[in-house]
């Protein structure tokens, strides 16, 4: 399946083309490497990863998201750490818990010098993720207990699991909004996700 490519400032964001899901892979260069999220393979990859530089290994954020990590960090010759709860050695990042339950685990990376946030499924841009105005939101299963620890952050790049990346000098601010009501913009959310499953 096609993927679709957007360049950023520190790295590479790619979607599967026509995907209900919009299912979202990073590549991160920091540390003088390229660090792999959540991938979803296709055509183009391999060369738009070395085009960016040595790639140093692939992370599953989310224990549901499997996606094609493996195939890949064979192919690349790379290690895959499966929701590593914490930080790996000389990494240019922090890992940051997000969920840790029986049938829900998932991290978040932060990498401060590059000031990029990449996250699984706990914020996402994707339709019923969004309540109405947002640009992103928190999961729905989360609103309830949202990941507010992410808004002390200041990112300017926001990479999401499920949907295009928010990028600029409005970022902390944006996070700090999607974080601070979205319980009360629960069924708002929910509603334009089914609005969304209708169009799709």
């Amino acid at each position: 399946m096609a993927l679709r490519f957007n360049e950023f400032e520190h790295g590479l964001e790619w979607v599967l083309e026509d995907d209900k899901l919009a299912r979202t892979g990073h590549a991160v260069l920091a540390g003088g490497s390229v660090w792999l999220t959540d991938v979803v393979d296709g055509p183009g990859l391999d060369e738009r990863v070395a085009a960016l530089g040595s790639p140093a290994a692939v992370i599953q954020l989310l224990d549901r998201h499997p996606r094609d990590n493996a195939a890949v960090a064979e192919r690349l010759g790379v290690r895959l750490h499966e929701t590593p709860f914490t930080d790996l050695e000389d990494a240019p990042f922090v890992v940051l818990p997000i969920v840790q339950r029986r049938f829900w685990r998932e991290i978040a990376l932060w990498f401060a010098e590059e000031r990029v946030l990449v996250c699984g499924d706990s914020l996402g841009s994707l339709g019923y993720f969004r309540a109405k105005g947002e640009p992103f939101g928190v999961h729905p299963f989360l609103r309830l207990f949202p990941p507010k620890k992410l808004g002390a952050l200041e990112p300017e790049h926001l990479l999401f699991g499920h949907g295009a990346g928010f990028h600029g000098p409005e970022a902390p601010q944006a996070l700090r909004v999607t974080l601070a009501k979205p319980r009360r913009r629960l069924p708002q959310a929910l509603l334009n996700g089914l609005r969304e499953a209708r169009r799709r």
